[in-house]
């Protein structure tokens, strides 16, 4: 029988309290909520059109309050069953012993001030993280605190019901992070927040000002880091940056739905979730149909691709294809700088074509090209302002020295009456046409700029040989024509929204919407150069999170390979690397690492933490039996885990599998992209799609198309192997279909 922990009825007290204060703040906030929506009914009530600003101001003020009222219960209702996980004791020098318990959001006593719970976003709650029990310090904004950690507990809550107690030293290898490994697929990116280890913790707090690159092993957390530090970025900098101003970048729709519960979970909502290719569609505003990426993954695994598709979607994602758009961008600039010419109000030179052409190339240069016009127009229109006075000026004194000559000078009385008329009429018509054409002179100059369209510039490039041979000189005569070839037809493929959307940010600029001021890209590997550098441009920041593994490259025909230019991109950057895998056992890790060893990128092996299970089952089998993948289904829910998936190699597979299994009555699911996962039925996954998730259980099937010895096909074999946490099943006629024949 286990012995209960000594302070066990003290921490049920303790528990009962806080839940007790937590419920008479919530009781409060409702009050606060009925109490601000009356004074914005009634303030509504008041509004008088002849003097409202007081009525205005009221209900202004009350809709601010509404909001606090309405965060702060939301917040509390969030983790009401279970407010917090563990707790340290703790003393800063120069500061009383304390007791301070951690949890997803902070909670204060309203009259003593004394923290109840303790955000885990903290700098004190880095204790717990990062403190071995002793002399420690942290980091607050720079200055270093210094302080004793006499202990640290664990928590086990649940339903708002205390279960279990643990004193431990370090958060590495302790029973709660075993207990979240050993559960299930769906529940563990929620609750990651209690178990973050030092090496994660270091990267979600590292430096938010500057960018990170991190090459994390499957199953290492670099999702969990990537959410978890957008979290601490709006606890740290929120007063500086909106939510809306932050972006996070995921592979595919499949995915954000994955991660969908988790960013509300960390009392985060209204960031920006999407992916490159639709971020990229709604920045331009272009209307494209792009081709599935995944079938030209596809095709190229089948080996049915046109050769010169790869290469050319590979230089596409070049630092050298980004050379050859500003290139593209510097002759449009020359051609505008030769349509300036000199500005004249009637037949007076008011500015030079040499001054507008020196603000367009140097002086405005840091704007996009219409920008820079729209400026000069305004530069235009106020010296037309300032100068037609002085035209006018001018005028009027030419026509009185003309009228006073005539006047005094011309004896004939007819002549003299013919004179002045003629002056008089002239002054009369020219000055009125000078103040109506100084009004349009700025428009009308302008008007020999015409608007660039993105999307016909772009085409122009890629259809145009003596373009092309200008642009890109270092492609021989062979290649030119291979591009040119493959362009006749107007399809649109991902590897063209690089060069769209740095056309689109050099010539017309990014609109503030989509302007974001902080970046958060997962699966980075399976980004190109020319993606991330365009990025970079197009938003004016360098403060990206790249999270990604290059073993799971799977688009390495057209991205990353190695990390070193994405380095020289970011120079302000810090590399990390996260070998330890805490989704798998040793024993599939064992596995996966035999086709690790195999890859080209010679990367390190994967460390599982300790946590054993069944060694995969090779079962053989010639052909593929529903009935045969039924049973192994039944056995793998009979270990009591939820979330199980047949994976294979293409989509065509995965499609007649389930069919298959449709035909013989078996509930399963084909994922897609747009695809919400439902955890009841056998999901069944293209290996490409699997990517980024995880799952209880995994059965690999290969049959029709196995796994080559090719790059392309030891990395989607990686992907697969990699997404079971507890079981996996390989099924297909031999060892050698999954490439561990030896």
């Amino acid at each position: 029988m286990t012995v209960p922990h000594p302070d066990f009825q003290a921490e049920m007290k303790r528990l009962a309290y806080t839940q007790s204060y937590m419920q008479q703040i919530l009781n409060e906030s409702q009050r606060d909520l009925r109490s601000a929506q009356e004074n914005i009914r009634q303030s509504m009530a008041d509004l008088d059109y002849l003097d409202s600003s007081l009525s205005y101001l009221n209900i202004l003020t009350n809709a601010r309050f509404f909001e606090m009222a309405r965060t702060q219960k939301e917040g509390l209702e969030a983790i009401q069953k279970k407010p917090y996980f563990a707790r340290i004791h703790f003393q800063k020098i120069g500061d009383p012993e304390e007791f301070l318990y951690i949890g997803k959001t902070s909670l204060f006593h309203r009259e003593t001030h004394e923290p109840i719970i303790v955000d885990w976003r903290s700098p004190v709650a880095n204790v717990y993280y990062d403190g071995r029990l002793g002399d420690m310090e942290y980091n607050v904004r720079g200055e270093i605190h210094k302080g004793h950690l006499f202990a640290k507990r664990q928590y086990k809550i649940e339903n708002g019901e205390l279960l279990d107690i643990r004193d431990i030293d370090l958060t590495t290898n302790d029973e709660l992070l075993q207990e979240a490994l050993a559960g299930k697929a769906d529940v563990r990116l929620t609750e990651i927040v209690s178990t973050i280890q030092k090496e994660q913790n270091d990267i979600i707090r590292a430096h938010l000002r500057q960018p990170i690159i991190v090459q994390g092993a499957a199953g290492s957390g670099k999702t969990t880091i990537a959410l978890h530090r957008i979290s601490y970025f709006l606890y740290t900098m929120g007063e500086h940056f909106n939510p809306e101003q932050l972006m996070i970048l995921a592979p595919n729709k499949l995915f954000i739905d994955y991660i969908g519960d988790v960013l509300p979970e960390l009392g985060v909502d209204k960031i920006c979730q999407t992916t490159f290719a639709d971020y990229v569609l709604a920045a331009t505003k272009l209307k494209l149909k792009l081709q599935n990426p995944n079938e030209r993954l596809e095709s190229l695994v089948a080996g049915e691709s046109n050769p010169s598709t790869a290469w050319i979607a590979e230089a596409k994602g070049s630092l050298y294809y980004r050379d050859i758009i500003e290139r593209y961008i510097q002759k449009i600039e020359q051609a505008i700088a030769g349509q300036f010419e000199d500005v004249y109000i009637e037949k007076y030179r008011i500015m030079r074509a040499s001054h507008l052409k020196k603000l367009f190339l140097y002086e405005f240069s840091y704007m996009p090209i219409e920008k820079r016009l729209a400026h000069i127009k305004k530069v235009v229109a106020s010296h037309v302002r300032q100068k037609k006075q002085a035209v006018l000026a001018t005028l009027h004194k030419k026509y009185d020295e003309a009228l006073g000559k005539a006047l005094n000078g011309i004896r004939d009385d007819d002549k003299r009456r013919r004179v002045v008329t003629r002056f008089i009429d002239e002054r009369d018509e020219r000055i009125p046409a000078i103040e109506k054409e100084t009004k349009s002179t700025a428009t009308v100059y302008m008007r020999r700029f015409a608007k660039h369209n993105i999307k016909t510039l772009y085409r122009n490039l890629l259809t145009n040989a003596d373009l092309v041979a200008e642009l890109a000189p270092e492609w021989h005569y062979l290649e030119q024509q291979q591009f040119l070839q493959i362009h006749r037809k107007e399809q649109w493929a991902l590897e063209d929204l690089a060069a769209l959307y740095y056309l689109q940010a050099r010539i017309k600029g990014i609109a503030d919407e989509w302007k974001m001021r902080v970046v958060f890209i997962d699966e980075v590997q399976d980004y190109s150069l020319f993606q991330l550098a365009a990025l970079k441009t197009g938003l004016g920041t360098d403060m990206f999170t790249m999270v990604g593994d290059l073993a799971q490259g799977i688009h390495s025909y057209r991205s990353l390979t190695s990390w070193e230019p994405v380095q020289n991109l970011f120079p302000r950057a810090s590399f990390c690397t996260l070998q330890k895998s805490y989704r798998t056992t040793i024993e599939i890790m064992e596995v996966a690492n035999q086709i690790l060893a195999q890859m080209d990128e010679q990367l390190p092996l994967v460390e599982p933490v300790v946590r054993h299970g069944n060694v995969p089952s090779f079962i053989q089998a010639a052909t593929f039996d529903a009935l045969q993948i039924k049973d192994i289904f039944n056995m793998i829910r009979q270990y009591g885990h939820r979330s199980v998936a047949l994976i294979c190699k293409t989509t065509a597979e995965a499609t007649a599998m389930q069919q298959t299994l449709t035909d013989q009555h078996i509930a399963s699911q084909l994922l897609t992209e747009n695809d919400t996962i439902n955890q009841d039925m056998l999901l069944v996954v293209p290996s490409h799609l699997a990517k980024g998730l995880e799952f209880d259980a995994v059965i690999v099937a290969a049959f029709d198309t196995p796994f080559y010895d090719t790059a392309i096909d030891r990395k989607l074999l990686y992907v697969a192997l990699t997404r079971a946490m507890h079981e996996l099943y390989l099924i297909g006629p031999s060892k050698g279909t999954f490439l561990l024949e030896n």
